[in-house]
């Protein structure tokens, strides 16, 4: 996905993400009785938002760029592949969102997985398909799979547990790359958080409790967290420049991060709080600040309160 687009299409997610919390609160809905009217305003909502982002993308990007026959575009060497992950968290949040709002209006149950499950794909995968008839880009099937895979993990886990006991986060610290490259990697931090792959880290945040029986005593709220980050990227594919700094030619060297700590669950903590629920749903995709080990090429490297 090209980095200039990342904005508009998580205005879009927001959207869709804020009319969950306001009339669902958690994706943990029990089961309730078939609400029409409720379904409706689901559907006609998820509508409006689907058809006035992809319209307005067509109109505020695509217009301006000529169009050509269906074509592919391998881009799956770029960004060392932090963009496919960021691809496959969108969709997986926008699929919790989407069950989310099948449950609150009393859907059966498979059909409310699968329907609500796959929006991600859907929504992310026809921009795709835009790409694919832009001479600009092209369609690629690594960002498809990507959107696929994000989709298949959240039905998967519902239909095996009817909760999500693995979960993905997202975390955040400014780089240095971006001042290098600000056109790409953003010139501020609303931007640096959207664009600039180097201070992102992206985690998998493992509940054990869920796995134990009911019976257990570990914490219900204490998570196990496997990060993957990359740095040193001023460019997708390759660094396209030597830079300078103090009248010193530097170049920087490009590699993966893996990351092992802890994190805890938001929702999983019991409250009688509405307004606290709502709070934890909202920021439930922040991973908490932990101390953390890093393994990189270089080596293994504990760091203290940080990612």
């Amino acid at each position: 996905m090209q980095l200039s687009r990342i904005k508009y299409i998580s205005i879009a997610f927001f959207l869709c993400f804020t009319f969950d919390l306001a009339i669902a609160q958690n994706d943990s809905v029990p089961t309730t009785p078939f609400n029409k009217k409720r379904l409706a305003l689901v559907i006609g909502t998820e509508t409006a938002l689907y058809t006035g982002s992809i319209y307005g993308l067509n109109e505020l990007w695509y217009k301006d760029y000529p169009r050509s026959s269906f074509h592919l575009f391998d881009d799956s060497k770029e960004w060392l592949q932090m963009d496919k992950v960021g691809h496959t968290v969108t969709s997986y949040y926008i699929g919790r969102v989407g069950i989310g709002l099948m449950k609150w209006s009393g859907v059966e149950r498979k059909k409310a997985i699968w329907y609500g499950g796959m929006l991600g794909s859907l929504y992310q995968s026809t921009i795709e398909v835009l790409d694919g008839y832009s001479t600009q880009w092209g369609f690629s099937v690594t960002d498809f799979a990507s959107n696929t895979l994000g989709s298949i993990i959240v039905v998967g886990q519902e239909l095996a547990w009817d909760e999500q006991r693995i979960v993905f986060k997202y975390s955040f610290l400014p780089s240095e790359y971006s001042k290098y490259r600000p056109t790409i990697l953003g010139s501020n931090l609303q931007e640096n958080m959207l664009k600039d792959y180097n201070g992102q880290t992206y985690w998998l945040s493992i509940n054990p409790s869920s796995f134990m029986r009911k019976e257990t005593k570990f914490p219900k709220w204490l998570n196990i967290a496997i990060g993957y980050g990359a740095e040193g990227m001023t460019g997708g594919e390759y660094n396209p420049a030597t830079y300078y700094a103090n009248g010193n030619q530097i170049s920087f060297e490009r590699y993966r991060q893996y990351y092992l700590s802890l994190d805890v669950d938001l929702t999983r903590i019991k409250t009688r709080s509405k307004f606290l629920r709502t709070i934890f749903y909202s920021v439930g995709f922040i991973k908490i600040p932990a101390p953390v080990i890093e393994f990189n090429k270089h080596g293994i490297y504990p760091k203290i309160m940080g990612f």
